[in-house]
């Protein structure tokens, strides 16, 4: 369950915008505000939502599916089934509340969704206000506890894509080295990928997210792998680019430009910052060695419960970065018709800089 202490900054949160209650949709969000598991098959099917009260206790309201999961996992909340659908329980739950202002995630509902609460709400007196980000900055500082579920999921990340590279040869395809790094994901104890593996030889390497084909891999070509795994809940998020076999010219002078805007990235990283800042740091990295127009993603993004969350390190990002966030550090540069090179570590940021989380820099340097 969530510390009492966030519980209670979300219910000031509530009183402080004259919301009578919250409707928690986002699964992330009702996961770090409950402790309750279960995930969303799909944006249109959900394992449960919160009714978060501006005072009194709590509800999650599930389905017969997930009673008992929702009981042993969320034992601070109290327990509400829908037999007859989320709608019909909020008709009567709201009333009895007392509910006249309630929030929901405008960021995470579905319109169709929306237009049937809405009309609910109008037959009820309930006004429904829009909240997006509310729960989100409670997520975005990680505590030390957090940080170390985080810290864990990096190195079991590292520890799979060790085992698995040492079985990669010339001849394999794409697909298939995926496959055996989320096998291995599993087989070590992670729930499973945060998201789908990234596998890309030869000139698929200028996709930054190119999908694992049959396309066997080349000796001496650069092979952009990135990769993260659920741990406990916690994501983590990697990339490495390497080459079996000598590496040419080309893929050495790329490497090493990609790792120096890397390093320049992260120097610039510490509380305070705006987001934009370690960004244009590696960005201008590249940018003199002639690739400038060969990066066009942003440097990094957060990571926690979801493998993409806040904060972003971006061109457009101006938020200040602050002390117990977590970001991912990711420069490339993607040559069209030869190939990619991305390297991406995840740091913690602190007061003075940064704390970095990956220990195996084996792939890094060329």
């Amino acid at each position: 369950m969530v510390a009492e202490s966030s519980l209670d900054f979300l219910r000031a949160a509530l009183r402080r915008r004259e919301l009578d209650a919250l409707l928690i949709t986002q699964p992330e969000n009702r996961r770090f505000v409950s402790g309750y598991t279960a995930g969303d098959t799909s944006v249109n099917e959900s394992a449960g939502v919160l009714l978060v009260p501006a005072k009194g206790t709590p509800l999650l309201l599930t389905d017969s599916r997930f009673d008992l999961q929702a009981m042993a996992e969320a034992p601070g909340f109290a327990v509400h089934l829908y037999p007859r659908g989320l709608l019909a329980l909020l008709e009567s739950l709201l009333p009895r509340l007392g509910v006249r202002r309630l929030g929901f995630e405008s960021h995470y509902l579905l319109y169709s969704t929306f237009v049937k609460l809405a009309k609910l709400a109008s037959r009820l007196g309930v006004e429904l206000v829009p909240q997006a980000g509310l729960v989100e900055r409670l997520r975005v500082r990680k505590s030390e506890a957090q940080l170390a579920k985080i810290e864990r999921a990096v190195h079991l990340n590292e520890a799979v894509f060790s085992e698995v590279f040492q079985g990669i040869v010339p001849g394999m395809t794409e697909r298939q080295v995926a496959h055996a790094i989320e096998n291995c994901m599993r087989q070590r104890g992670a729930t499973g990928p945060s998201f789908d593996t990234i596998v890309a030889a030869g000139p698929n390497g200028a996709l930054p997210h190119a999908v694992p084909s049959d396309r066997p891999l080349g000796e001496g070509e650069p092979i952009v792998i990135d990769m993260g795994l659920v741990l406990d809940g916690y994501c983590s998020d990697m990339t490495r680019t390497v080459v079996l076999g000598a590496p040419d010219e080309k893929a050495v002078e790329l490497i090493r430009i990609v790792r120096k805007a890397q390093l320049a990235g992260m120097a610039a990283i510490r509380a305070g910052v705006v987001g934009c800042e370690p960004d244009r740091a590696a960005r201008n990295v590249i940018k003199a060695a002639g690739y400038g127009k060969y990066f066009g993603h942003g440097l990094g993004h957060g990571v926690g419960l979801a493998v993409h969350e806040a904060p972003s390190l971006n061109r457009r990002a101006r938020k200040q970065l602050a002390a117990g966030m977590v970001v991912t550090v990711e420069p490339g540069i993607y040559l069209p018709g030869w190939g990619g090179v991305r390297l991406e570590n995840m740091v913690a940021v602190t007061e003075q800089g940064y704390r970095l989380l990956n220990r195996d820099t084996t792939f890094l340097d060329v």
